[in-house]
């Protein structure tokens, strides 16, 4: 049996491997760790229902919100690694809560099975803002150090640390006031109670096509095709790349037939026309990685993570 960090790395199947292996007999429970009607709550389900196609079985999606994703994120690595309980698992939580705090969980307690959507982090104000650019933005907290106030969806998000990290580059300080989500985040924008909103740049883009909203800013490596006019930090002169990335995993001592039989059907998922028109419509920014990828890309992200809470602790 492949230890746990074995299984972190282990390969996509071949199709034929994958096709003449392990069948599910019943539904699957399909573990969120947020709230019903969020986006990631938004994205499985999306998902859920052509891996239902693909497997032939039922994948019933079960949200388990709470302390920060912990709650699901402990109950999807402590479940019996049948390949019936599958999971959506969202960065930079599900590497940084083991960095902040104990938990019962860490990443080599996790069979992964794809990343499917990188979402990068944005800032937003009102249309009607004053502040008109990300210059105007760092004139203004220049001017009144700690008093701009930027909403976040929460202490140690991937919101909180671009904003820490653009304070650090920048010599700006603003004021952090978390929420619990990024629906409360938006709502406090568009009603006066904050005057900037860090939020994924798909959470923005309904609203700023309906004009009430307009965007600074986003962290992505590159520009993102719906907002090609918008320029990235790094344009800007601040080398600050932050988001989130989601994608599915299964506990970690999953039998090798049974992960390659579930990643293989994230993959064909990702690659499902029909998938990518919902995702299109949905805002989802796609990028499938496959399991040994997707393992590279977490373990570096958790090691840069650690530097920064060795640095810099994001306690507040």
């Amino acid at each position: 049996m492949p230890t746990r960090r074995a299984l972190l790395a282990l390969p996509l199947a071949t199709p034929a491997l994958a096709q003449g292996g392990w069948r599910p007999d019943r539904a699957l429970s399909m573990v969120v760790a947020f709230a019903a009607g969020g986006g990631t709550d938004l994205a499985a389900r999306t998902i859920a229902r052509f891996m239902e196609k693909d497997l032939g079985q039922p994948v019933v999606v079960m949200n388990r919100p709470g302390a920060g994703g912990e709650i699901g994120f402990t109950e999807l690595a402590r479940a019996r690694p049948d390949g019936l309980t599958i999971g959506f698992i969202n960065t930079p939580h599900i590497v940084t809560l083991s960095i902040e705090r104990r938990t019962r969980f860490r990443l080599e307690d996790f069979s992964l099975l794809g990343n499917i959507v990188d979402d990068p982090g944005g800032l937003w104000v009102r249309a009607d803002s004053e502040i008109r650019d990300f210059a105007g933005l760092l004139d203004a907290a220049r001017a009144r150090p700690g008093t701009i106030g930027y909403g976040t969806t929460g202490v140690g998000s991937d919101d909180h640390l671009a904003m820490l990290a653009l304070e650090r580059r920048s010599g700006a300080s603003f004021l952090h006031v978390p929420f619990g989500g990024s629906a409360q985040v938006k709502q406090n924008l568009l009603s006066r109670a904050i005057p900037v909103a860090v939020m994924n740049v798909a959470e923005g883009v309904p609203e700023m096509r309906q004009g009430v909203l307009r965007p600074l800013a986003q962290m992505g490596t590159s520009r993102w095709a719906p907002l090609a006019e918008v320029p990235t930090l790094r344009e800007l002169g601040f080398d600050v790349v932050e988001g989130s990335m989601r994608g599915m995993a299964a506990p970690a001592g999953l039998p090798p037939e049974v992960l390659e039989r579930l990643a293989l059907s994230v993959r064909r998922t990702v690659e499902d026309p029909e998938f990518q028109a919902s995702a299109t419509q949905q805002n989802l920014p796609l990028r499938y990685l496959g399991p040994t990828e997707y393992a590279a890309e977490l373990q570096a992200l958790r090691a840069s993570y650690q530097a920064l809470w060795n640095e810099h602790p994001w306690r507040d």
